[in-house]
């Protein structure tokens, strides 16, 4: 499996994302510069986190416009698949290939912290090396990651199971403290209707390397893999 990592003027976490995915998982990978549009030998694209542009106009407003993206963007229509994780998220939100936005968390704070979410499905090859309710704990640091969408929206997002990932207690319940952003209904992690898009605000290559003092972020990854090897 071929990962290709996005790289924008102000990209950060796209170094963390090749040490887990060549660094850990031993997967070919390739650093893709924004102004790079031939993605055709990529397998997973995966939108890191940071300040794409420096995110001077909006979270993820100006990134979708470069051509990687508008690559990225036909990557999702051919039905393969695309990770964005924290700006990633808020970029693929502004893109079209996930429905909703983020906007600035709850207490107007930058959060920088580790949290426990609820693995909603693991009929995904996202998430199919967890189990189903499955508590995890994964860092999260922004200061725009509150999910928001309209009541229309929400509920199909609900209704079509594409929540994947949810802020919880670390029993697995809901309720205004475990919920560090102000999310809509403690949305943490979302994918589109045919599940071959993933954006989540926490950061689950920062949570895959034993040295870091935790691996609940590694199944994400070590599912994809086995899904590939799985359709081959």
């Amino acid at each position: 499996m071929k990962f290709g990592v996005l790289i924008f003027p102000g990209s950060n976490c796209d170094r963390d994302v090749l040490w887990v995915t060549q660094g850990l998982l031993d997967q070919p990978t390739r650093m893709i510069w924004h102004e790079e549009s031939d993605l055709s030998d990529i397998d997973v694209v995966v939108v890191p986190g940071g300040f794409s542009y420096g995110d001077y106009l909006r979270c993820g407003a100006i990134a979708r416009f470069s051509p990687a993206m508008q690559s990225t963007i036909q990557h999702a229509e051919q039905g393969k698949l695309v990770l964005g994780i924290c700006n990633g998220f808020q970029v693929l939100t502004e893109a079209g290939l996930l429905p909703g936005a983020l906007v600035r968390n709850r207490d107007l704070h930058f959060v920088c912290d580790r949290v426990p979410l609820k693995v909603e499905r693991t009929d995904s090859p996202w998430t199919q090396a967890y189990q189903t309710g499955e508590v995890i704990t994964l860092p999260i640091a922004h200061g725009e990651g509150s999910y928001y969408a309209d009541a229309d929206t929400l509920k199909a997002l609900e209704d079509n199971q594409q929540v994947l990932f949810r802020y919880c207690n670390s029993k697995g319940e809901t309720d205004p403290a475990s919920n560090p952003n102000g999310s809509l209904n403690h949305i943490a992690g979302i994918c589109n209707r045919s599940g071959n898009v993933l954006g989540m605000m926490p950061h689950p290559e920062r949570s895959a390397d034993p040295a870091l003092g935790g691996v609940d972020g590694m199944p994400l990854f070590k599912g994809l893999l086995t899904a590939w090897v799985g359709s081959a």
